[in-house]
C-alpha cells in the first residue's frame, strides 16, 4: 500500500471517509460473527453434557461408553474454549483519541483511524479464525461422542 504523506491527506477526504466506514463496519460483522459462535458453542456444550447424563443413565458397552464419555469432554472442553473471554482490540482508544488528535485536521484523524481499524481488524480476525476452528473440533468431537454412544448402547 502507497503511504500517503500529510501534504495529500486533503484530497483524499472523501475516500478516507469511505475507508473508515467500510473498516468499522467490517469489526461490527467480525464481532457479530464471534457472537454467534459463542451462542452455538453454548449450545453445543449443553447438548454434550446432557448426551453424557443419557448415556450415563443406560446400560452400555463399559469401553465404546467410556470412549463416547472421552469425546463429550472434548467436545465441552472445546466449546468452553470456544467461547472464553478473549481480549478483542476496540478501535480507538477514546483517551488515546481525544488527548492526541482533537487539534488535527479531520483527514488526518480519519487516516489515523482507518489504519488503526485495520490493524485491529487484522488481529481481531486471527483471533475469530481460531475461535471458529475450536467450534468445529467441538462439533467433530461431539459428532464422535454420539456415535461412540449409539454404537455403545446398541452392543450392549
Amino acid at each position: 500500500m502507497n503511504e500517503v504523506t500529510p501534504a495529500q491527506l486533503p484530497q483524499h477526504d472523501d475516500t478516507l471517509e469511505l475507508i473508515n466506514t467500510e473498516v468499522t463496519a467490517s469489526l461490527t460483522r467480525l464481532s457479530d460473527a464471534g457472537s454467534s459462535i459463542d451462542t452455538k458453542a453454548t449450545i453445543l456444550v449443553g447438548y454434550a453434557a446432557v448426551a453424557a447424563s443419557f448415556l450415563a443413565t443406560r446400560h452400555a458397552e463399559p469401553v465404546l461408553a467410556a470412549l463416547a464419555y472421552a469425546a463429550y469432554g472434548l467436545a465441552a472442553g472445546f466449546g468452553i474454549w470456544a467461547y472464553a473471554v478473549r481480549l478483542y482490540q476496540d478501535v480507538p482508544d477514546p483517551r488515546q483519541l481525544f488527548n492526541g488528535y482533537y487539534a488535527q485536521p479531520k483527514t488526518r484523524v480519519l487516516a489515523v483511524l482507518a489504519a488503526t481499524r485495520v490493524e485491529a481488524f487484522e488481529s481481531n480476525a486471527r483471533k475469530h479464525a481460531s475461535k471458529a476452528r475450536r467450534w468445529w473440533l467441538c462439533v467433530l468431537s461431539l459428532a464422535v461422542g454420539v456415535t461412540l454412544m449409539l454404537i455403545a448402547l446398541t452392543s450392549a
